[in-house]
């Protein structure tokens, strides 16, 4: 990663943070940026990359990938609960946090960041069929089990409406375009405008996360937030790396797996264990710390030799 786009991380990721304890936003200004990021930045980074991404069947082990790794987090996260004696809020906790990564609105911009923006679609694979899927279902699940059910007023997933949900998510949209009808050297107009708007993700991006992260130590907590760190941003990662060979991922399809896999908590993983009063501290702890530390243990990952 280049000195600039880490410079510039830190700098939205501290400007993010510093506004939200000012309060000089509007409360719900990280929810617009979101829409921003999803609806436009977004699509227009996937769109300038995605028609020259040749399909093959190496791509479904992208999408394996993280469908494997919920497996292994599952049976980790019930040994250690069993084994150090964790609470049945703190083990839900690990488990939506551990499982649900933030590969999109931190995993995209540092895999550009990181890889390259020609690794970008590889990014989208791996969080939409991946991560989405998991929140969708497997998080659902979690929340019902451990937080005494849904949110007062909401029902039980169904199928078609988890698909209506995939069907919705703007990126996919501009993943399939790429795929069908996008040139890959399209009128230098459009590439223009494409590229000014993907510039964009990086920073909006950044700064949408410090706006909604939250720090705060449980230190009676301290045992499951230093397990669950240790799952989430080395143990899983590690395992990203053993299988992509075994998947036959090579280049930057297996540089971009292990990178996402090694992504920190997902922000809406850990707001949704707050909201279901599911060790607060600890889920918001998963977040913030996990965010920090990975912009250490990020860049590790990325600069080994893979594939």
């Amino acid at each position: 990663m280049t000195f600039d786009a880490f410079a510039l991380i830190l700098a939205m990721l501290a400007l993010g943070y510093a506004f939200q304890r000012l309060r000089v936003l509007p409360d719900d200004a990280a929810q617009t940026l979101n829409l921003v990021v999803l609806y436009v930045c977004l699509p227009a980074a996937v769109l300038r990359y995605a028609p020259r991404l040749h399909l093959e069947p190496a791509l479904i082990g992208v999408a394996v990938v993280p469908w494997l790794l919920l497996a292994a987090t599952v049976a980790l996260v019930t040994l250690a609960a069993r084994w150090l004696r964790f609470r049945d809020d703190e083990r839900a906790v690990l488990l939506l946090t551990v499982a649900l990564g933030n590969t999109s609105f931190l995993g995209y911009p540092l895999t550009r960041a990181l890889i390259g923006e020609h690794a970008l679609p590889y990014a989208v694979i791996y969080d939409q069929f991946g991560a989405f899927l998991m929140l969708s279902t497997f998080g659902l699940w979690v929340l019902a089990r451990y937080g005494g059910g849904l949110p007062e007023g909401s029902r039980a997933p169904t199928a078609r409406g988890m698909l209506l949900r995939v069907l919705k998510f703007p990126p996919l949209w501009a993943l399939t375009v790429g795929f069908t009808v996008m040139p890959a050297e399209p009128p230098s107009w459009i590439a223009g405008g494409l590229q000014r708007l993907s510039d964009a993700l990086l920073p909006l991006a950044m700064l949408t996360i410090g706006l909604s992260v939250k720090l705060a130590l449980p230190r009676d907590e301290l045992k499951p937030l230093a397990t669950g760190l240790a799952l989430k941003l080395a143990l899983m990662p590690a395992l990203a790396l053993l299988l992509v060979p075994l998947l036959g991922l090579h280049g930057e399809m297996a540089r971009t797996t292990v990178l996402e896999s090694a992504m920190p908590s997902m922000v809406t993983a850990g707001a949704l264990a707050i909201s279901h009063n599911l060790a607060p501290r600890l889920a918001a702890a998963m977040v913030g710390y996990g965010l920090l530390l990975s912009l250490i243990t990020l860049p590790l990952w990325a600069g080994l030799p893979i594939g």
